[in-house]
């Protein structure tokens, strides 16, 4: 009977809720595609730089070696669109520069490789949710020809997934340190605005330092 009254408490002690942000920097896989003929060649590819990132989340700790999160998840990316076709009539291309902006809104579980308690905690994690994308032109078009338009502004909202793995560390008592290496893998709105378009998904790789603390 006791047991069975004090159950809430045991449950919640052993179960707090945590809360914390991040930053680090992201990095946008590429893409390209060509398509030749006897007659004409077409060629695309888009260059991605490395921008910054950053990510707020909430979790809580349902079990020793199991916890539960939310993440928002924000990352801005410059880019260049680069497309060419050729055939006898004309040869047509353009060089476009964009910036890209990601928001990103996941729901994870993590597995712990270390118990609750121990002061350096590794994780993997898993999870998805939703991603809204969109693409600015930041700069005047490089282009000849009529046959290739440069693209304009776009944004698309679809779901994605999430990979992590991380390394928690005990700082001082409810304050931690958080390390996390993590990928998200969605739809490539980005590809689909090449001439010809591109064929692969979005690979955004992102490394992201930061604090949390638990309740």
């Amino acid at each position: 009977m006791v047991v069975v009254c004090l159950w809430p408490t045991l449950l919640l002690a052993q179960r707090p809720l945590y809360i914390g942000a991040l930053g680090g920097l992201a990095t946008l896989s590429g893409d390209g595609s060509s398509n030749i003929t006897a007659s004409s060649a077409a060629t695309s590819l888009y260059a991605p730089q490395n921008g910054g990132a950053a990510s707020l989340f909430l979790g809580w700790h349902i079990f020793k070696y199991v916890s539960i999160q939310g993440n928002y998840i924000w990352n801005r990316n410059d880019l260049t669109l680069t497309s060419t076709l050729s055939n006898p009539a004309a040869v047509s291309f353009y060089k476009q520069p964009m910036s890209s902006t990601e928001n990103a809104f996941i729901g994870d579980v993590l597995v712990y490789f270390r118990a609750r308690g121990d002061r350096i905690r590794p994780y993997l994690s898993q999870g998805g949710g939703v991603v809204l994308f969109s693409s600015r032109v930041s700069g005047s078009a490089l282009s000849s020809g009529n046959l290739l338009a440069p693209p304009g502004n776009s944004s698309s909202t679809f779901p994605g997934s999430r990979t992590a793995v991380g390394l928690d560390v005990r700082v001082v008592h409810a304050w931690y340190f958080r390390y996390t290496f993590g990928e998200n893998i969605s739809h490539n709105p980005v590809s689909a605005q090449l001439s010809p378009p591109g064929q692969r998904l979005l690979k955004n790789f992102q490394n992201l330092f930061g604090m949390f603390r638990t309740f």
